[in-house]
């Protein structure tokens, strides 16, 4: 599938490390990230921004939460294709399609929690909403992230993270570790899909594992990003 090629051979290898990112490991982590905003969210091409996607489910469903249903619904089933496709072909397609298949997986992700986003009345267009749909994507690490650019989450949802109007540098620093974190990821979820080496089964298994990981994904985002009427407006940092 064509999303799944969006991202080339010169993305860089992980690392397993736990420090922050230097030199090249930066600039791919860097790289990375501004990939997943500039196509994951804005789109390009006949893949559509997470703004179109939302639109066209609210065109459908008078009702957000049934429209952020078919959201979920419809990546899943990309992410599934992607996962079955990966391992159909065994080892001796692994080495090449794997990692798009990996980064590809985190470009619907990206859009999924966007759509979402903007489902619930978030402006996807405002750096720190960017940033947060990032954060989104890593998990239980984004406290760990936010803590390192040097902001004080206070254990709070990503939406108060979302609606601050903070400084340029503090979101670089943001997408920079989360880019870093997600070469990390991006490693160890290789590593667990080396298993798929057997022709259908390991398309199969490949299927269910990705469209089970963008499910938890999409319940994360659900959790973090309330809709904006209990937000708030975007404020002052």
């Amino acid at each position: 599938m064509g999303i799944f090629d969006r991202f080339g051979k010169d993305d860089a290898p992980a690392t397993t490390g736990r420090a922050e990112p230097e030199g090249a490991l930066a600039n791919a982590a860097n790289g990375f990230v501004e990939r997943l905003l500039d196509v994951g969210i804005d789109g390009r091409g006949t893949f559509d921004s997470a703004r179109q996607v939302a639109g066209t489910v609210q065109g459908r469903h008078s009702d957000p939460e049934r429209a952020i249903d078919e959201i979920v619904n419809d990546h899943t089933k990309l992410a599934a294709a992607g996962g079955f496709l990966t391992g159909l072909g065994g080892f001796v397609t692994l080495p090449v399609a794997l990692p798009a298949n990996v980064a590809g997986f985190y470009l619907l992700a990206t859009r999924m929690a966007a759509s979402i986003a903007s489902v619930r009345g978030y402006d996807v267009d405002h750096p720190s909403v960017r940033s947060a749909v990032l954060l989104a994507l890593v998990g239980a690490e984004a406290n760990d992230v936010l803590r390192k650019a040097g902001y004080a989450s206070g254990g709070g949802r990503l939406a108060s993270f979302a609606t601050q109007r903070l400084p340029g540098p503090v979101l670089m620093a943001v997408n920079k570790g989360v880019g870093f974190r997600m070469m990390t990821q991006l490693g160890r979820k290789t590593f667990a899909k080396l298993g798929r080496g057997v022709p259908l089964a390991g398309g199969l298994i490949g299927a269910g594992l990705d469209g089970y990981m963008i499910r938890q994904i999409a319940n994360h985002v659900r959790r973090e990003f309330p809709a904006k009427d209990a937000v708030g407006e975007i404020t002052q940092a």
